[in-house]
């Protein structure tokens, strides 16, 4: 009996199928970031194979490899698979063989035939794997709901079987997108707000303000950890930590106090957009969820937008609080995000917002104010430092 080995991954893409001309940019993009998520493993090969790439093992674990590449954004959905001649008895042998290793269950043949030249039919194919399958174990048939699809793509020369399918991130592939700077606070919303922008093909950088002795450490590690959370699905982040209390003070010590949280908003946003311009970047991403706070009414969005002259992106913006728990808890960072440990935002809350703000009287505040000179100090003392993707504690 021939010995068969899963020692391949097949990668299905994402939405880059439909991508046109410029398809061939996107699927090198998406081979460049799978090497880089598995720089861990030398040994693997790439082969683009038009509608998908096939990821050659040589003895890189196929496990680890599946988990790791779930998290690149342009995959629709990835499969162990067993590669053999393009031969009946063969591909029958071999689905037999990974079939004798799942739990009995029900499953389903689908054969696809790439080269549609080939002289027999997908199901003749189909009907031949499933009566060996059939007098051989267990296992049923269930073409409506089964437990397990056995997928054959087969051409002229070979054929690829798969027995277990995995669902990837989606989306495209980060990089063709640009890069965009995450207003990166501790709570629930702007990592989701990151985990989107990434999941459409931007990079992206992050940027925290922090009011020491205010806010602590811990604090800060806490942010730290979201940022390493977000590293999973791409595996390099800086990191920009400002000094904002200055600011902080200056704003509450002048300003009216209904109005203090749109002018930390401004002042925050008025920095993040120096960062970004600095580091080419295209615009400033932040978690803001329409009307959840008094500070992301519409009134109040466009006293802060005011503020800029570049793009903020809100990928939350008709999200309600449930919605983006369900995501934060899908991407791991919603038990970081609920750490006891508050930012700057919440250590200088007011009791009483202004919901409606009027962009003539937040200037009026503004102008009491005197912190461009602080915004200036404040840019000189950033500290920037690049997260890394921790296989170990991820996976």
């Amino acid at each position: 009996m021939a010995e068969f080995k899963t020692d391949r991954i097949l990668v299905r893409f994402g939405e880059l199928s439909n991508k046109g001309k410029n398809r061939n940019l996107f699927v090198r993009q998406l081979i460049q970031n799978l090497k880089y998520q598995l720089s861990n493993y030398p040994d693997i090969r790439y082969r683009n194979q038009f509608d998908r790439i096939m990821i050659e093992l040589n003895g890189a674990d196929s496990d680890e490899v599946l988990e790791r590449a779930r998290h690149v954004f342009g995959i629709r959905s990835l499969s162990p698979v067993v590669v053999t001649e393009m031969d009946f008895d063969l591909i029958s042998e071999a689905c037999l063989e990974l079939m004798k290793q799942e739990k009995v269950g029900t499953f389903k043949v689908e054969a696809n035939r790439k080269d549609k030249k080939l002289n027999f039919k997908s199901n003749d194919l189909n009907l031949r794997v499933a009566k060996t399958i059939l007098s051989e174990t267990e296992h049923r048939v269930d073409v409506h709901n089964p437990d397990i699809r056995i997928r054959i793509d087969v051409d002229a020369e070979k054929a690829s079987i798969a027995v277990k399918t995995v669902l990837g991130a989606q989306g495209f592939p980060i990089g063709v997108g640009g890069k965009a700077l995450l207003l990166l606070s501790g709570g629930i919303d702007s990592p989701v707000a990151g985990y989107y922008t990434m999941k459409r093909g931007v990079e992206i950088e992050c940027i925290h303000f922090a009011a020491p002795p205010y806010t602590t450490i811990q604090a800060l590690d806490k942010v730290k950890q979201l940022t390493e959370h977000l590293s999973v699905y791409q595996p390099r982040i800086k990191l920009h930590i400002v000094p904002f209390t200055d600011i902080q003070l200056e704003i509450y010590k002048k300003a009216h106090p209904a109005y203090t949280v749109i002018l930390m908003r401004r002042a925050m946003v008025k920095i993040a957009e120096q960062v970004m311009l600095r580091n080419n970047m295209l615009a400033l991403v932040t978690g803001e969820s329409l009307g959840q706070v008094a500070s992301q009414t519409l009134q109040s969005m466009s006293c802060i937008q005011d503020a800029v002259d570049e793009l903020i992106l809100r990928p939350l913006l008709t999200f309600d609080k449930n919605e983006i728990i369900d995501v934060s808890k899908k991407i791991n960072t919603y038990e970081t995000s609920i750490l006891p440990f508050e930012d700057c935002c919440t250590i200088f809350s007011v009791s009483n917002p202004i919901t409606k703000p009027k962009l003539k009287i937040v200037l009026l505040e503004e102008a009491k104010c005197e912190i461009d000179g602080l915004i200036e100090d404040a840019l000189t003392k950033i500290e920037t430092s690049e997260i890394r993707y921790q296989q170990e504690t991820y996976l």
